[in-house]
């Protein structure tokens, strides 16, 4: 990257993290169970509710609980349940139509983060019906109250529950883009570890990673505070502490539990601090093929790290000892290759490989421009990138 637009980034990162603690960031509201829900909705004095998910979560009747907790108390809702991997600009209008027809006023997200990014964007098109996703990617562009917004994570990784992002995939252009403001981060999170006992072990692991990831990218950014710092490393323990556990024994409630906080904590601290070129990459490879959001964080993330080589040493020692691999009198860069290694060990006993096999040579300057434009000058990266220079990832994904 050039000297100016390097001095463009860190100045526009500065002014950013300066802001921050005037900026109306808020946590959600943790709820431990469905069956508070119906409180949580008369007590906001709403009436009937949609519920936004997708056909393999209905499938598995993981909704089902939620279903007869509403029906009992006699709250009228709605289910749409096309949600797919990455969220559809056709999605949303779909599920937008479904929120209006059946008179909604509150809306749940239940599943992955797919789920919870497709029903944050119905509510921001619901309060601003003149005003396309397209008019609100970007920062700051909602700037209204959306409807009661409950989050019920089924996976433990997109950290989605705690988020003030959307990110959405253009129908026609196959673009991903993200949509970030404080309105979009839910009233309530509800952390209930009953309604991911069914998560074969392949998503288990994925999601795991995927709020790994976060945690990791949010602490050796150049934007922390001390409580991102502090929800990153506890992310870091809980995921290192019962991973294997939850990917071995998937019935282990206790377990589920540590992970899905763990996805809470890791999501507070990139929600200020944001994320990485892990994630750039990422986004635009499910834009263009689809990719599975927590796989291909999980596949990108010891190598984007090896790449920062000595920026982020100091701060992967803190990291490792959290892990539990380290301990303080290790060296900064042999602490941090102990981390990066034992990222390449989990993702060798969770059988998940190095490569995304749909990767096309022709479109990787297209794709390299996408991670550019959405990591910079935004993302407070250790060492900048341009596009030419994120070209890199894609080509080390083919090999």
């Amino acid at each position: 990257m050039n000297r100016f637009r390097k001095i463009y980034c860190r100045t526009f990162q500065t002014a950013f993290k300066l802001a921050l603690p005037f900026l109306p960031y808020r946590k959600p509201q943790i709820v431990g169970s469905v069956k508070e829900i119906p409180d949580i909705i008369r007590g906001n004095n709403k009436h009937r509710v949609l519920i936004i998910t997708d056909s393999i979560i209905r499938g598995l009747g993981l909704i089902s609980r939620l279903e007869r907790t509403l029906s009992k108390s006699g709250i009228p809702y709605a289910v749409y349940d096309k949600t797919v991997a990455n969220p559809t600009t056709a999605n949303v209008a779909e599920a937008l139509d479904i929120y209006h027809e059946n008179s909604c006023d509150a809306i749940i997200g239940f599943g992955g983060g797919s789920s919870m990014d497709c029903a944050k964007a119905v509510g921001a098109r619901a309060v601003k019906p003149k005003q396309s996703l397209s008019q609100m990617k970007g920062i700051l562009k909602v700037r209204k109250r959306l409807p009661l917004l409950i989050a019920i994570p089924t996976t433990a990784g997109t950290g989605s529950e705690t988020t003030l992002a959307a990110v959405i995939t253009d129908s026609e252009t196959r673009h991903k883009y993200a949509i970030n403001d404080f309105p979009l981060i839910p009233r309530y999170a509800v952390l209930d570890p009953k309604v991911t006992l069914s998560l074969p072990p392949s998503i288990t692991a994925a999601t795991g990673m995927d709020a790994l990831t976060h945690a990791v990218e949010a602490y050796i950014g150049r934007s922390t505070t001390i409580s991102t710092r502090r929800d990153a490393i506890r992310a870091v323990e809980l995921i290192f502490s019962n991973i294997d556990t939850v990917y071995s024994d998937g019935g282990n409630v206790n377990a589920r539990r540590d992970m899905l906080h763990a996805s809470f904590y890791a999501g507070c601290a990139f929600t200020k601090s944001y994320v990485g070129y892990v994630h750039a990459v990422a986004h635009s490879l499910g834009g263009e093929y689809n990719t599975a959001h927590g796989l291909a964080n999980a596949v990108l993330l010891p190598f984007v790290l090896e790449a920062y080589g000595s920026a982020v040493h100091k701060k992967l020692h803190k990291l490792a000892i959290a892990a539990g691999i380290a301990d303080k009198a290790t060296p900064h860069a042999i602490a941090a290759e102990l981390f990066i290694d034992a990222v390449r060990d989990m993702k060798c006993r969770f059988g998940i490989g190095d490569t995304i096999e749909e990767i096309r040579e022709e479109d990787i300057p297209k794709l390299a421009r996408y991670a550019d434009k959405e990591a910079n000058p935004l993302y407070p990266v250790p060492i900048l990138m341009n596009a030419k220079e994120l070209e890199y990832f894609y080509r080390l994904l083919m090999e």
